[in-house]
C-alpha cells in the first residue's frame, strides 16, 4: 500500500492510499479520487513532507530500507509519534489554538478534533496535519 500527499484544484491537501501509481492513476481518470473537502475531482498528487524511513534512522543503521516491510514502517512510525508528541485527546484544537496564540509553550501534540474544531484552525490559520494512525495489537 502506497500513501499520496494529494492536492486538488483549489489546492485542498490529504492523502490517499494505493496498491501503487497505476491504480491511483485508474481511479483518477473514472473520477473516483475526489477532495474530501470539496468534492473536486482535479486531484494531482504532490511531494510529501513527511519522511519515515531513512539511512540513519535510529535502531535501523544496519537495516536497508527494502528489508523494511510497510507494517514495521507503520508500527515505527506510531511508536515515534507515541514518543514524540504529547497526547492531548479531544482538546487537540483548543491546545493548538493556545500554542497558536502563545498562552502555552510550542511543543507537538496529537489528538482528534471534530470537522468543526478543524474548519476553526483552518480559519485562524493554524497549521496541523491529519495523519491516520493505526493501533496495533502488539
Amino acid at each position: 500500500m502506497i500513501i499520496y500527499d494529494l492536492k486538488c484544484e483549489k489546492k485542498h491537501t490529504f492523502e490517499g492510499w494505493f496498491n501503487d501509481r497505476e491504480a491511483f492513476e485508474a481511479q483518477k481518470k473514472k473520477k473516483l479520487v475526489t477532495c474530501p473537502v470539496c468534492g473536486s475531482s482535479d486531484i494531482g498528487i504532490v511531494p510529501s513532507s513527511i519522511t519515515i524511513m531513512g539511512r540513519e534512522t535510529e535502531g535501523l543503521k544496519n537495516t536497508s530500507s527494502k528489508e523494511i516491510s510497510p507494517m514495521k514502517a507503520l508500527k515505527l512510525f506510531h511508536e515515534y509519534m507515541d514518543k514524540t508528541f504529547e497526547d492531548v485527546g479531544s482538546r487537540f484544537a483548543e491546545v493548538a489554538l493556545r500554542i497558536h496564540a502563545g498562552e502555552e509553550d510550542v511543543r507537538s501534540i496529537k489528538g482528534t478534533t471534530t470537522e468543526r474544531e478543524e474548519a476553526t484552525l483552518t480559519e485562524e490559520g493554524v497549521p496541523f496535519v491529519k495523519i491516520p494512525i493505526p493501533k496495533f495489537d502488539s
